[in-house]
């Protein structure tokens, strides 16, 4: 029975990580974690790089450290996260301990904006879930944002010298998202620091170790051998299954 909720908790913490991920991406609504839309704005001329990241998030529910490498391609993203490496959140050492011995410590989330989709992938699981992604924005151009720059100031971030900027950006609807931006003079203005605060959530991301080289086209689909379903509840069932099935049944006194 212990093993069983153990096994609902990981499902739940690791639900909570990916409508987490999507909200500080995607917005309200969305299902997939993007730098599409509003967010693809604010990389200006850099929709190609490599980047390891860190992002905090803090509200109702607490606050929370993702560590992780970030690659974007044209539009499409990919975020590979260590879920040991993570701090704060609900799950403790016995479930983190748990998820690494079901092989789902490590995951990746990639999106695809122009196909609406996104897939939540498991390299110990050797599976993904392919999931619509219902972001509005997501196969939106850039022209469909009109971009105002405030600058704030001048500050230093991760030993690059960076310009301290306001950035709103509104769609055609009038919808106006905020973040504060720190553009490095010597990364082709890349925003190694991003912050905002949606849906009551107040969130940072900081990039290092910064690389402009295209990343290959293989790093945004799941590979062809792992198994596919059809979503990530669907994928969880599968897996609880089959560890219930292992279980050995209490012995008879």
């Amino acid at each position: 029975m212990k093993k069983l909720i153990r096994l609902f908790a990981i499902v739940g913490l690791s639900s909570s990580l990916f409508t987490a991920h999507a909200q500080l991406f995607g917005g309200p609504g969305s299902s997939a974690p993007d730098l599409s839309g509003a967010m693809k704005k604010l990389f200006g001329d850099n929709p190609n790089f490599t980047a390891n990241s860190d992002i905090q998030m803090k509200g109702d529910s607490g606050e929370m450290s993702m560590p992780g490498k970030m690659s974007c391609s044209e539009g499409k993203s990919r975020f590979e996260m260590d879920m040991s490496e993570m701090k704060g959140g609900k799950m403790k050492g016995g479930g983190m301990a748990q998820m690494k011995q079901m092989g789902m410590d490590k995951m990746v989330m990639i999106s695809i904006p122009d196909k609406k989709l996104c897939y939540l992938v498991y390299p110990g699981l050797e599976a993904y879930a392919e999931i619509a992604n219902t972001n509005p924005d997501a196969a939106k151009s850039a022209s469909d944002f009109d971009l105002k720059v405030t600058e704030l100031g001048k500050e230093t971030v991760e030993g690059h010298a960076c310009v301290k900027n306001k950035v709103e950006i509104t769609d055609k609807d009038a919808k106006k998202h905020e973040f504060t931006v720190w553009n490095a003079t010597d990364l082709k203005k890349f925003p190694v620091k991003i912050e905002a605060n949606e849906n009551k959530t107040a969130m940072t991301i900081l990039f290092k170790d910064v690389k402009f080289d295209k990343p290959e086209a293989s790093q945004f689909e799941p590979p062809a051998t792992y198994k596919k379903y059809d979503s990530m509840m669907a994928m969880m069932q599968q897996e609880m299954m089959k560890r219930m099935g292992n279980m050995q049944p209490p012995s008879a006194k």
